[in-house]
């Protein structure tokens, strides 16, 4: 399929590192911990969020994607949504379908309705799962492989229902320990042959399987508290990374990708990175 026939399509998503066309985002104008969730939340609750900072960081990132050819566009940030910045858990692109993920957490739930409200304005395909929960940071998307993260946020019972969906893909469960999370918090494939990896919250056969099938480039503890492997691919080896994490992006450097560097610290403190921050409606 060439390029142009791509883009004259509403929606395509076949990989996580082909051309970013055009991403979703969502302002974290009302982003706060209210609720603990996860253990990146505990460490920052008495903290919490400098809404102020997170936005500004939020803008720099959203206005660099649109410098390097990506179409933002942003869903409305609502006040009862305090976690909606992350825009890939609500939904994700697969083929030519949308998937709306069913949230696991109470204080996110709500969330799928203004991305299926968004989508019937649009006129977007989409299919709302609803056999189990599932959040779009346990899927990942390589050509006809899908690779769906068993966790505290995405049961099998979603997979299954997942794979009823897409009967031409093969989708992999990959249970990996809660306690991180979403799988792209310890795994994120980069190409066709590498992918980043923090092997101690996996276990022995889904290391392996992982093994077989890319060159794994493995994330410290240190940066994986700090989401190494959360980066975002917008294509010709193009990726989204922390400055803080140097070693990670030291790694992608000396394998030829050009890494953009851009602080959003703020946002992380919740628990999720730039892959969290963006779902993908038009890549090819």
């Amino acid at each position: 399929m060439t390029l142009a026939s791509r883009q004259s399509e509403p929606v395509t998503c076949g990989s996580e590192y082909e051309r970013l066309h055009k991403v979703l985002l969502c302002q974290p104008r009302y982003m706060a911990i209210k609720e603990v969730i996860n253990e990146t939340q505990e460490q920052f609750k008495e903290e919490n969020i400098q809404v102020k900072r997170a936005l500004k960081q939020h803008q720099r990132f959203s206005r660099l994607l649109q410098e390097h050819g990506v179409e933002v566009i942003e869903l409305q940030p609502q006040a009862d949504y305090p976690e909606q910045v992350f825009t890939r858990d609500i939904g994700f692109t697969i083929g030519g379908q949308v998937f709306i993920a069913g949230m696991a957490t109470d204080i996110r739930q709500g969330e799928e309705a203004v991305l299926k409200n968004w989508l019937q304005q649009e006129g977007l395909p989409h299919f709302q799962l609803s056999s189990g929960p599932v959040e779009g940071g346990d899927i990942i998307v390589n050509g006809r492989t899908v690779y769906a993260g068993i966790s505290s946020r995405t049961n099998e019972q979603a997979i299954t229902e997942l794979q009823s969906q897409l009967p031409d893909y093969e989708i992999f469960p990959i249970p990996f320990d809660e306690k991180y999370l979403h799988l792209d918090c310890v795994f994120n494939i980069l190409s066709p042959e590498e992918a980043l990896v923090f092997p101690k919250a996996l276990g022995e056969q889904e290391r392996q399987l992982l093994e077989s099938r890319f060159r794994l480039i493995e994330v410290s503890e240190e940066e994986q508290f700090t989401l190494g492997t959360n980066v975002l691919s917008i294509g010709n080896k193009k990726v989204f990374s922390l400055p803080v994490n140097k070693r990670v992006n030291q790694q992608l450097a000396e394998r030829g990708y050009k890494v953009i560097e851009v602080d959003i610290t703020e946002i992380i403190k919740s628990g999720g990175s730039f892959r969290c921050c963006t779902m993908p409606l038009l890549r090819g």
